[in-house]
């Protein structure tokens, strides 16, 4: 008898609409996740609902706006998502259900994993999108889908693809979505990573000190799950298909929240090119795959103002994957290789 195969693919998330009221209310479940904010409990709730979601949420409103319309009133993470979802559909079919399900906001996970439930497959490959793992965003994922499969009677066999960050069909779809720009036109190229606390990333080891083990040059049997080293070891593999020296390039990492996060912040190495009088920076943003708030606003909009205000002329933003044939060809080739 031939299993029965549901894939659950699970994305961050995104506000139903720019509203500050829908935009308070994914802050809300966002930011109260413990391992988003890995703070005892309360002072985490009273710091979230006290002060972060009612000052940050009209702010982020305005943005989300920007961002929705640029895209025809909707959000390009989610229409992506789905545009990805029904095209996997139509190649899996007969091999396994494609389901999209938000880490924060619709479609939920709960009511996801409820029509999952329904189904009663044999197996269920859980997918997270996120290509470099993070407890913030992966190990967020995977622990909710994981508390609702268990509630189950009957508990499939589940099988995690828990990180990609060095997939040749991944690291090939970055490579295609920049052949349209011309790097001799760029002074200088930026491989822009979302940010963590640094105590996040050191709490992968036991010394907790990722500084001890060698993260920006090396992938090693300590560090292959540290966020900061799977990000290095993403950019290096970019560089080495497409031909860029190491001085042409610099990993930073965006949307900190204060200094303690990963250096060097995104922002700050835009303005010091800037001040060095470069004209032209081409962004790479490849931890994630699909345009999004902090790829087409905060690289493209925010980072454009900062170059601008410091003498350079353009931040040029290289797309995410989005629904690039090559990544939907690697997706289905990653499915097939757990089926």
């Amino acid at each position: 008898m031939k299993k029965k195969v549901g894939v659950l693919l699970i994305n961050l998330g995104t506000p139903d609409s720019p509203k500050v009221s829908d935009v308070r209310r994914y802050l809300t479940e966002f930011l109260n996740d413990p391992r988003v904010i890995d703070i005892p409990a309360a002072a985490r709730a009273i710091l979230v609902n006290g002060i972060i979601v009612p000052f940050r949420a009209p702010k982020s409103a305005k943005i989300y706006k920007e961002l929705f319309d640029l895209n025809g009133g909707k959000s390009p993470l989610l229409e992506y998502g789905y545009k990805v979802r029904d095209v996997l559909r139509e190649k899996l079919a007969g091999h396994a259900d494609i389901e999209l399900a938000m880490r924060y906001g619709k479609p939920s996970l709960e009511e996801v994993t409820a029509k999952m439930d329904k189904a009663g497959y044999d197996r269920i490959i859980v997918f997270p999108l996120f290509p470099q793992y993070a407890s913030a965003s992966s190990g967020s994922a995977i622990e909710k889908a994981m508390k609702l499969i268990r509630k189950w009677y009957v508990i499939p066999e589940i099988e995690i693809i828990s990180q990609f960050y060095d997939h040749p069909g991944y690291i090939n779809t970055v490579v295609e979505q920049a052949k349209k720009y011309d790097l001799k036109e760029y002074d200088h190229i930026l491989f822009s990573y979302h940010g963590l606390p640094v105590r996040q990333v050191d709490k992968v080891y036991e010394d907790r000190e990722c500084s001890n083990h060698s993260c920006e040059t090396e992938i090693n049997d300590e560090n292959r799950f540290c966020y900061k080293a799977t990000c290095y070891a993403t950019t290096r593999l970019i560089a080495e298909k497409m031909g860029i020296t190491e001085k042409d390039y610099t990993v930073c990492f965006q949307s900190r929240l204060d200094k303690k996060w990963l250096e060097p912040f995104s922002d700050k190495v835009v303005e010091e090119w800037g001040k060095k009088g470069a004209k032209k920076l081409l962004a790479f943003s490849p931890a994630f795959v699909a345009d999004c708030l902090e790829t087409t606003i905060e690289i493209g909009d925010e980072y454009q103002e900062i170059f601008e205000e410091y003498g350079g002329e353009k931040v040029q933003l290289v797309e995410s994957l989005n629904d690039h044939p090559m990544w939907i060809e690697t997706m289905e080739s990653m499915i097939k290789e757990r089926l």
